[in-house]
């Protein structure tokens, strides 16, 4: 079983909201990545918040099931095909949103992808794919909103989906390109302040629609929290940092990962036996290893 088989159009339509029911009233809220995940989440939240939505994403079957599914539920989505690397689909869907509604108010960039693997079997083509889609696309996205934010002096919203890389291993490219996004975020909420407001949600592990029950489970293990990330409350999170209920907050970066950015590790490949071994002294053998280490290293002294 997979968490595809309980995070459906169905859960996300009839669960409880985590904000009052008219919050983002009259609002419009664009949403790449809006097939899946965290933009699904987030599409099927703001709709329910009485914004009108436009998702778009590169899987055209999941954009539609949830574009349909959203209005058949007598809320607003609008949907587009496109690849957030080709600056010229963005700057044609977000035109088109301009057009249809007047205006945008709130954008959340949830679109990305990357692959586990060590770092120095990156291939050039592997490097360049996740780095043009998580960074250089959400760059494309940012950039086309902004221009026109600018360009008629009024009030935006930018929210970048990342991660929290601490101890996030196997996806160096990805944590690579993640780290500029919110390094870009923190240069351009000082260039385009006061109108626009530019904030990061960075997630730890969340269990998204490819997970399996099993991957849940073992995931679990890489925050203090001892738990996965639910899309529904990261939807929240983008919501609140970019919404009317935060006025005076740009330039930050939510953390949204049961502690994991203090401590714990993930290695979806499998952690390597030299890092095994090197902290089985603080594992199941329990004090005796520890001191065992401690003497040791006294002596070596």
């Amino acid at each position: 079983m997979t968490m595809a088989s309980i995070l459906t159009n169905e859960y996300y339509r009839n669960h409880p909201l985590p904000f009052a029911d008219n919050l983002l009233e009259n609002c419009v809220v664009v949403i790449s990545g809006g097939g899946s995940g965290i933009g699904k989440a987030a599409a099927w939240q703001a709709a329910r918040l009485g914004a009108k939505v436009a998702i778009c994403a590169r899987n055209s079957d999941r954009l539609l099931a949830v574009s349909n599914a959203i209005n058949d539920a007598g809320f607003h989505c609008d949907h587009k095909n496109l690849d957030i690397r080709n600056r010229e689909q963005v700057d044609d869907f977000l035109g088109g949103v301009f057009r249809r509604h007047g205006k945008v108010d709130i954008l959340i960039n949830s679109a990305g992808g990357q692959f586990a693997q060590n770092a120095a079997d990156f291939s050039e083509k592997g490097w360049a794919s996740v780095v043009e889609t998580n960074l250089t696309g959400t760059f494309n996205m940012m950039q086309a909103a902004a221009r026109r934010w600018l360009a008629e002096q009024v009030k935006g919203s930018i929210v970048n989906v990342t991660f929290s890389p601490h101890g996030l291993h196997q996806m160096a490219h990805s944590v690579a390109a993640r780290c500029g996004v919110m390094g870009f975020s923190e240069a351009v909420a000082v260039e385009w302040a006061p109108n626009i407001k530019v904030n990061c949600v960075a997630p730890g592990t969340v269990a998204s629609d490819h997970f399996t029950l099993e991957e849940k489970r073992l995931y679990s293990q890489t925050n203090p929290m001892l738990d996965t990330g639910a899309p529904w409350d990261l939807a929240a999170a983008c919501l609140f940092i970019g919404g009317p209920l935060s006025p005076f907050i740009t330039g930050q970066t939510l953390h949204i990962n049961g502690g994991a950015n203090l401590w714990g590790e993930s290695w979806p490949l499998g952690k390597p036996a030299k890092l095994c071994s090197a902290t089985a002294v603080w594992g199941d053998e329990g004090e005796s290893a520890k001191d065992r280490y401690v003497a040791e290293k006294r002596f070596q002294r």
